[in-house]
């Protein structure tokens, strides 16, 4: 069977006939070879499809680039990115959240892109480290969150899996809530005043830190 997945072509396949070519293709099919991530982005509307198929979408992405495709999420343009996240329900993402290996493909990409949008500028000579806990829902325990460290020094952003400094600020949220601040969609101060992000440390600090960021909108 021939996979066309041209630009025109994917304009034509609903949402679910896209995922489900994206499931099936070989990552060194010569029809994924000029395929841009942008342009698969462009043609998905999350609010069209079902809890899941937004998670599947991403999984079978996910697929492709680990077998060589050009499909990494990292391709994606920022602006893209943010509109998939913004536009997808709280299920969804719930969705997403809940495979531990697209989980972790997600959250990795996101904390990767903030040393990409990190603001030297506004940084000065600003040295703090800020721990970011994102916890499990369905265990609702510590050793369970999974851990990032942002560190802020030398006018710039060094990200780490895990904590190796001590921490001005640690900030708990889920990761649905994280997913919707770091691409523009939430506002820190409502999540805190509505208990859905805890501030442990120099609150002042935390209040202010996504300004060191260029947060996409989308």
């Amino acid at each position: 069977m021939t996979i066309d997945l041209t630009t025109e072509a994917i304009a034509k396949l609903s949402p679910q006939e896209l995922i489900s070519t994206l499931q099936q293709v070989d990552p060194g099919a010569p029809a994924l070879r000029d395929i841009d991530i942008d342009v698969i982005a462009r043609g998905i509307d999350p609010k069209q499809l079902g809890r899941d198929e937004f998670a599947d979408l991403l999984s079978a992405l996910g697929r492709l680039a680990d077998g060589g495709a050009d499909l990494d999420l990292a391709k994606m343009d920022p602006q893209n990115f943010a509109r998939i996240i913004s536009r997808a329900s709280k299920d969804q993402i719930e969705s997403v959240t809940s495979r531990p290996g697209l989980r972790e493909r997600v959250l990795d990409e996101v904390f990767r892109r903030m040393e990409v949008h990190f603001r030297s500028e506004r940084a000065g000579a600003t040295r703090a480290v800020v721990h970011f806990r994102l916890t499990h829902d369905s265990s609702g325990t510590p050793d369970s969150d999974d851990v990032y460290e942002v560190i802020i020094e030398d006018a710039a952003c060094t990200i780490n899996k895990g904590e190796t400094r001590d921490s001005r600020a640690t900030v708990t949220l889920g990761p649905v809530e994280f997913l919707k601040l770091a691409t523009g969609n939430a506002s820190a101060p409502v999540l805190f005043m509505t208990g859905k992000l805890k501030v442990k440390g120099d609150l002042g600090f935390a209040a202010g830190f996504m300004s060191l960021f260029n947060i996409p909108k989308a």
